[in-house]
């Protein structure tokens, strides 16, 4: 039943063109004991709703590559501390003036700085503008928030087994604590964990089991450590983020994800207490107002200085209008951690509706808005923005491939390396690990992935994409693949390889522009030539 009604209340949810968060979190409203009463087993929900944590802040960890964060530009890193900074020093006082503590302000403060990833990138990409300018830059503050929160909830969690330390104490403790964490992942990550993936990965099914059970796992460890679950999760999915084999983990955990945040957002829910929600309606209204307008101010504000257009700035600042996901989990440890009441997670959960549902439409309706204010926001704009001038003015220096092939076997393989040697950028993709390092080996540029998966086909990037050519072994695998693509909306056109008339047919009914039957193509082709030199043999 449980399940039953947030479907519902999701589909609901999409219908009004808003992410399925909020509703889960009216789910547990109804669900709980301030109305239907249906939530009674808490202990399970409650261990769902931790798993599906642990899932969250590994797949944030997991997308947080090195090379990612070594290039994050110093608008997205600037961009992303100034808003932090700001967020939190006016937050606190905000806070403060309404009658909070100073612990309570603190952590509420923090959670306002949070913006969500996951609806961000959902909502850019849905708008093919995750390539854009300002997506790119909103993209790389969004990782600074992200490592930010890390940060914040080990420091948080170092305060639960110090209490009463002093603060240089305090800080020491935290030092070597993360020093230890750090010598300990750079062994792991250069000598273990390699070699157990590349085992791991031969397998679909165990690969996704020593994921979930490697991401719980550091997050159990990480708890008993004295830091948090999330943090310990967190560091696990950090851990894997620069091996071959991070996208095709991520896009095999996204539903798991969802699926367990579910019984999160339900389980907060379901545990909040009206008898305080109607104190909190009011500064709650104060708080939405702050992150819906004074988020995106700061951003543009910074940009501006940085020598960015108006416009740019106003799109990207209109992705940190709105607190996230984090910001409650943030929240819900400092009660586990004793540091505030039930009071802080309910003014958290308030504005997160808030935020989320606003912000959601501003996004979706951000180029109207930005004609409508334009005239307005000429103070965030230089009379030389010297840098976005600079940066449309050159490309990134890195090659973009123009074609795709899936499926690195014999034929696959030789295809691509013979579309290459023809000048075509050419980026090759296949889910055998062994297979992807020989053709690596040669030269190919290649991705370990699963050509089926819808998630990992968006990880892709479609948008500079002519050709994709499927080497696929079989007819539902190329079944999958095209509907994959059609729900990344894909604009190329698809090139498929079979050996079977009837494939053939239904590959051509599936939208395939061409399809290759290559023992087919090579007797026609021989015997051309066969009977060329026949022909011309009887002539002499």
């Amino acid at each position: 039943m449980l399940l039953t009604i947030a479907a519902g209340a999701g589909a609901l949810s999409l219908w009004l063109r808003q992410p399925v968060l909020p509703a889960y979190i009216v789910v547990g409203i109804v669900v709980g004991p301030a109305a239907l009463g249906i939530v009674s087993a808490h202990d399970q929900v409650n261990l769902l709703a931790q798993l599906g944590v642990a899932v969250l802040l590994f797949v944030v960890g997991l997308k947080l590559d090195l090379q990612h964060i070594r290039h994050i530009g110093p608008v997205a890193l600037a961009t992303g501390l100034g808003q932090l900074a700001f967020t939190i020093a006016f937050g606190f006082l905000l806070i403060l003036l309404m009658g909070k503590s100073l612990i309570e302000a603190l952590y509420v403060a923090i959670a306002l700085t949070f913006s969500s990833t996951i609806i961000i990138v959902k909502l850019l990409s849905d708008k093919r503008e995750i390539d854009s300018l300002h997506g790119r830059i909103a993209v790389g503050f969004l990782i600074v928030q992200d490592l930010a929160v890390v940060l914040a909830m080990m420091a948080m969690s170092a305060m639960r087994d110090s209490a009463g330390a002093p603060l240089p104490e305090l800080a020491i403790s935290l030092l070597a604590r993360i020093a230890i964490v750090v010598a300990a992942m750079v062994i792991l990550m250069r000598r273990v964990l390699p070699k157990i993936l590349s085992l791991a990965a031969r397998s679909k099914e165990l690969l996704l089991i020593f994921s979930i059970a490697w991401g719980t796992g550091l997050a159990a460890l990480g708890d008993w450590a004295g830091f948090s679950k999330e943090a310990g999760a967190f560091l696990a999915g950090f851990s894997l983020a620069s091996t071959p084999y991070r996208d095709a983990i991520n896009a095999r955990l996204t539903g798991i994800r969802d699926f367990l945040l579910l019984f999160f957002f339900i389980d907060l829910g379901a545990r909040l207490d009206f008898s305080t929600l109607g104190q909190a309606l009011a500064p709650a209204v104060v708080l939405s107002l702050f992150v819906l307008i004074g988020n995106p101010l700061i951003v543009m504000a910074i940009m501006g200085y940085m020598g960015y257009r108006k416009r740019t700035s106003f799109l990207a600042g209109l992705t940190v209008a709105q607190i996230s996901e984090f910001s409650i989990v943030f929240v819900a440890m400092g009660i586990s951690l004793g540091h505030v009441g039930i009071d802080a997670l309910g003014l958290t959960t308030l504005v997160g509706l808030v935020t989320i549902a606003a912000s959601t439409y501003m996004i979706l309706h951000s180029h109207r808005l930005y004609e409508l204010l334009a005239p307005w926001l000429r103070i965030f704009e230089r009379e030389n923005p010297y840098r976005e001038l600079a940066a449309t003015a050159h490309t990134d220096g890195h090659e973009r491939p123009e074609v795709l092939v899936f499926g690195l076997g014999r034929y696959g393989r030789q295809l691509a390396l013979g579309l290459r040697a023809s000048g075509l950028e050419v980026l090759g993709i296949d889910f055998d690990p062994v297979v992807v390092r020989a053709a690596s080996h040669q030269g190919l540029p290649v991705r370990f992935g699963d050509g089926i998966e819808v998630d990992f086909i968006g990880s892709l990037p479609l948008g500079d994409i002519k050709w994709v050519v499927s080497a696929l072994p079989d007819a539902e695998s190329n079944r999958g693949l095209m509907q994959a693509l059609r729900e990344n909306d894909f604009q190329g056109k698809v090139a498929a390889v079979t050996s079977e008339e009837t494939d053939a047919i239904l590959l051509g009914e599936l939208g395939a522009s061409i399809v290759l039957q290559p023992l087919k193509n090579a007797v026609d082709h021989a015997a051309t030539a066969l009977a060329g030199m026949i022909k011309n043999g009887r002539a002499d």
